[in-house]
C-alpha cells in the first residue's frame, strides 16, 4: 500500500503546522508524504516542520513568493507527479489541505474508502468541525446566478438578504450526499478528474477557487461527494483575518470573477459591468468596516 500525498499551503502558518502534522499519522493506515509549499512565510515554522521530522515524510517547496492558493497547490501537485509514476505514492488519490487543520483518527482512511466506492468520485470532502465543535457548512450547491449576484453585492451591507441565505444554506450535515462544491480547506481528489479539469484556475488568487474547482468538476461528469464519516477540525482564516486589507479585495475579485465567467459574450456585458462596480464599492466598504 503506497502512501497518501498531503499537499498543504503556507502562509505564516505558527502552531498550526505542527498540530496539522502531528495528526496525520493516526488519520491514515496507508501512511502519507507531506509536500509544504511554502507562499512567503516570515515565521520560520515551516522550515521548522522540516526539521523536526525524522520518516522523511515531510517535503518542502517555495512558490518564489505568495502566488496565491490555488497556483501554489498546483505547483505541489506538480511536483508530485514524478514520485506517483514511479510508484512511490498512491496513484489514484491526492489529499490537499489547509495547515490550520487538525485530522481526527482515520479520517484520511474514511475518505479514501468513500472515494474507492464512488468511482466517478472526483473529489470528497470530510465533515469540518470549528473550534466551538459547531459543524460548517462544507458542502453547498453551485450558487446559481441569481444567488452568487445577489449574495456578492448584497451580503455585507444586508446579510438576511434571500441570496446570502440560500448561497450559505447549509445542507444535510449528517449524510454521506452529492454536493455541488465542497471545501477546499480539506479535499481529497481523484488525481485523474483534477487533471481532466486542469486543476485550479490560477486567476483566482484565494476564495471561490473551491467552488469554481467543484463545478468544474460537476460539469465534466464527476461527483463531489460530502463524507461525514470523515471528521477534521478547522482553525477557520486564521491567516487572512490578519491582513483584511488584502484578503477582502482577493474574495471580491473572486467573487466577480466565478461569476463573470458564467456571463460570458457581448449580450451579458451590461450585467458584468454593474457587478464589477458593485463589487468594487462592496470591497472598499468591508475594508473601512474592517478597519473600525
Amino acid at each position: 500500500m503506497k502512501p497518501i500525498a498531503i499537499v498543504t499551503v503556507t502562509y505564516s502558518p505558527g502552531q498550526y503546522l505542527r498540530a496539522f502534522l502531528d495528526s496525520v499519522p493516526a488519520a491514515t493506515q496507508q501512511g502519507a508524504k507531506v509536500v509544504l509549499v511554502d507562499n512567503g512565510s516570515v515565521d520560520g515554522a515551516p522550515e521548522a516542520a522540516v526539521a523536526a521530522d525524522r520518516t522523511g515524510g515531510v517535503e518542502l517547496h517555495y512558490s518564489g513568493g505568495n502566488v496565491g492558493y490555488g497556483a501554489a497547490m498546483n505547483l505541489g501537485i506538480r511536483l508530485l507527479q514524478q514520485q506517483r509514476r514511479e510508484g512511490l505514492i498512491d496513484g489514484d488519490f491526492v489529499l490537499i489541505s489547509n495547515p490550520d487543520v487538525v485530522f481526527e483518527p482515520g479520517a484520511i482512511d474514511a475518505l479514501i474508502a468513500v472515494a474507492r466506492n464512488n468511482p466517478r468520485a472526483g473529489s470528497v470532502g470530510p465533515l469540518i468541525r470549528e473550534a466551538d465543535g459547531s459543524a460548517y457548512p462544507s458542502a453547498r450547491a453551485v450558487p446559481r446566478l441569481a444567488a452568487g449576484i445577489g449574495h456578492a453585492l448584497l451580503g455585507p451591507i444586508w446579510p438576511k438578504n434571500p441570496w446570502t441565505q440560500q448561497y450559505r444554506r447549509d445542507g444535510d450535515l449528517e449524510s454521506q450526499r452529492v454536493a455541488g462544491w465542497l471545501s477546499g480547506s480539506c479535499l481529497l481528489l481523484r488525481w485523474e478528474a483534477f487533471a481532466s479539469v486542469g486543476g485550479f484556475d490560477e486567476r483566482y488568487f484565494m476564495y471561490m477557487e473551491d467552488v469554481d474547482l467543484g463545478d468544474r468538476l460537476g460539469r465534466a461528469g464527476w461527483l463531489n461527494i460530502f463524507a461525514p464519516s470523515a471528521q477534521i477540525r478547522h482553525a477557520k482564516g486564521h491567516a487572512a483575518g490578519a491582513v483584511p486589507e488584502k484578503m477582502l479585495p482577493a474574495h471580491h475579485e473572486s467573487a466577480y470573477r466565478f461569476n463573470a465567467d458564467r456571463l460570458p459574450g457581448w449580450r451579458y456585458a451590461p450585467v458584468r459591468l454593474v457587478l464589477r462596480v458593485g463589487l468594487g464599492v462592496r470591497s472598499r466598504l468591508s475594508v473601512w468596516l474592517s478597519r473600525r
